[in-house]
Order: C-alpha cells, then structure tokens, then sequence
C-alpha cells in the first residue's frame, strides 16, 4: 500500500526516461541508433521529452540506457537546460520493468515520473502528481482517449482505479495507457521479480489486484514513434512536441 502523502508534493521532482530501444521496426528509416536518438526535425525525438519534463518541473532525470548508450551519454552529458542527468546503463536488456528498477536505484524523491523514450504525452506532470498523491496510489497512468484503435489495448476503470489492461484489440473507442507513470520510488519492495522483466506484463499484469493502481485522463498531445507511420508523422507534427 502506499506510504503516507504528507510533504512529497513539495518534494523536488525526478523522473526515469527508458530511453534503451533498439528501433528495430524504424531500421529502415533511421541509422542504427537508439530509438529515442531518432531525428525528428533535426533534433533527436529524446530533446522533446525532455524539454518537456523540464517546461513541467522535474528537475533531475535518469536516462534508463542499453543499446548503443554511449550515443546518449555523448550527445547528451550530465544535464539538459537546468536538470541534471545521470545514467543507468543497462550491460544486456533487461526489460521495462528491469530499466525502471535500475532508475530507481538512482532515484531520492519518494515518487518518481516514468515516461518511455519513444512516447511523447503532453501530460500535466504537476496535477498528475497532486493526484498521485491525493489517491495514495502505488502506481499513477496517465491515460488517453482514443477512438477506432488497434495499436494498443484498452484500460478498464472502476472510479479511477485501474481494475484490468487488455490485449491489443480493435476498438471503437477506449482509453489506453499512454505510457507516463508515477510510482513510489519502494514500489518493487517485497515481489520477487526476475532481473529480466517486463514492467506491463509481469509487475502490472500479474500484481494489478495487489496493489492500487489510479488512472490519470489527459487530452494532451500524443505520439509514439515506434512504427514508420507515425515517426513520420512526428516529423509533420513537430510544432506539437515544443513545450
């Protein structure tokens, strides 16, 4: 259960970017680099969540790297604007649930932002995490509203509690898990979870009833580069990833 609340939202904010995908499926549109590292109007897709995290507050984040990490380490360094950086390099792949572990080894605020590095949520971090807090939540998702998809599976709510995530599956209208997180910084305290895993399937899929878990709705601007269609369409939209 979630510890007390009390003072955490003074508390000065820190998130975990997984910034450590190959790209595989953007190979052939992009060069072997990171899929965070990936050019969209120039810059690296990478530079608009961060940016991002900074217009919102979040003064230190930890780049949760793998493959290719030194590209990130090198084009990056120890800060960006006025948050500090600090990597947590992955040696061989751990999964979501594995880089999100290591982040928050490296983390001091009791609740921690988790956003993915191919995902881009203009989600408002500050009332996010005042509603984190307010609900005494484990685990925070920020969800979006989406209509005729089937990317991604639909998030079922009970009040604002998340009771289920289901399969990808064509819908006419749902919402779905945009991919941004806040979580206390102990939330893996006490599971015996293998070194290797995946944070949606094997910690959020198999421990959903043990733990409370709240849906936060945005109607932010939202993209996800993972497939060619739609790092292209970043590409179009890029006005829309500035703070």
């Amino acid at each position: 259960m979630a510890e007390s609340s009390q003072g955490q939202a003074d508390a000065a904010m820190e998130a975990i970017v997984l910034a450590g995908g190959m790209g595989t499926r953007l190979r052939p549109v992009i060069a072997d680099i990171p899929k965070p590292m990936a050019p969209v109007c120039g810059r690296p897709f990478l530079t608009y969540i961060l940016g991002q995290l900074q217009s919102h507050g979040v003064q230190r984040v930890v780049l949760a790297t793998g493959y290719r990490h030194e590209i990130v380490a090198d084009y990056f360094g120890s800060s960006y604007g006025a948050m500090a950086l600090s990597y947590a390099v992955e040696t061989e792949p751990l999964g979501t649930g594995g880089g999100i572990k290591g982040g928050l080894e490296l983390c001091s605020a009791q609740n921690v932002v988790i956003v993915n590095g191919d995902t881009f949520f203009a989600v408002d971090l500050a009332a996010m995490l005042a509603f984190h807090l307010t609900s005494r939540a484990d685990i925070t998702v920020a969800l979006k509203e989406m209509v005729a998809f089937d990317r991604y599976g639909a998030v079922m709510l009970e009040g604002e509690r998340i009771v289920a995530f289901h399969e990808k599956k064509k819908c006419t209208k749902g919402a779905i898990n945009g991919g941004v997180y806040i979580v206390r910084k102990e939330l893996f305290a006490g599971f015996e979870l293998p070194e290797r895993f995946s944070f949606e399937v094997d910690f959020l899929g198999k421990f959903l009833h043990s733990l409370n878990v709240i849906g936060f709705k945005s109607d932010g601007y939202f993209i996800d580069i993972g497939i060619p269609a739609d790092y292209e369409r970043a590409e179009r939209e890029c006005i829309c990833l500035l703070p």
